[in-house]
């Protein structure tokens, strides 16, 4: 009987829909876990599937690149998810329009802010120039961020876990940091969350509104933009 388990094991885990079927059901696993949970932000659902395909992926001995051959249809998603966040943004242009300048430079000095003070912190703690370089692009969605640092010779899959790691450090301290503000208006709030915490951010600025999510939207795509532009820049004197 043990030997029918591991030759069934065997054959399932070089299927790479099985990787593909897990994460899927590990993640809605995951967001029954957080509702029941009281929907705590520390909590994250993504931070939960993390952990549980962590956990998987080490106690059936598979590796990193086993998984991703499987899930990689998720990731070639990222996307066109991205690129499908311009629906919002068009059915909120004529606002978009009017508050225009103040967005760009508040674009412009918060991805740059991101990017220099993850440089800086890097360094101050003895950070490597290889290290830095996948440090900088860690608050740009994945898909920019990964491109980005691959062209800078970095390390794409160290970018990977510190735009998750950002972007459920910003789901986490955004409510607070907004009610101690006493930021009531919708496009500020989604605007700063996407501009911060790129699509975790976007996704929990939905929740809020779809004022909220179409700035956040916005923020996430301006901080792609601009970081994808800045850092080859700076890249030279790192």
């Amino acid at each position: 009987m043990t030997d029918e388990i591991v030759d069934i094991w065997v054959y399932l885990s070089a299927t790479p829909l099985l990787w593909l079927a897990a994460t899927f059901i590990v993640f809605q696993g995951a967001i029954l876990v957080h509702r029941r949970l009281g929907s705590n932000p520390v909590l994250h659902p993504v931070l939960l599937a993390m952990g549980a395909l962590m956990l998987i992926l080490l106690v059936t001995g598979t590796s990193y690149d086993t998984y991703f051959e499987g899930a990689q249809f998720i990731h070639f998603m990222l996307g066109p998810a991205t690129v499908a966040l311009a629906i919002p943004l068009f059915d909120h242009r004529q606002a978009i329009r009017r508050l225009l300048l103040p967005l760009i430079v508040s674009g412009v000095v918060g991805a740059s802010t991101a990017a220099l003070s993850a440089i800086a912190v890097g360094w101050a703690m003895g950070a490597d120039r290889l290290t830095l370089l996948s440090l900088a692009p860690k608050s740009v969605t994945s898909p920019i961020a990964m491109g980005v640092t691959e062209k800078l010779g970095g390390l794409p899959s160290l970018t990977a876990a510190l735009v998750l790691i950002t972007g459920s450090l910003g789901c986490i301290l955004a409510p607070p940091i907004i009610r101690l503000l006493r930021i009531r208006d919708d496009k500020v709030k989604g605007f700063a969350m996407g501009l911060a915490a790129h699509g975790f951010g976007t996704a929990q600025a939905f929740g809020i509104s779809a004022t909220a999510g179409a700035f956040a939207g916005l923020g996430l795509s301006m901080a792609g933009v601009i970081t994808a532009v800045i850092l080859p820049l700076l890249a030279g004197g790192i």
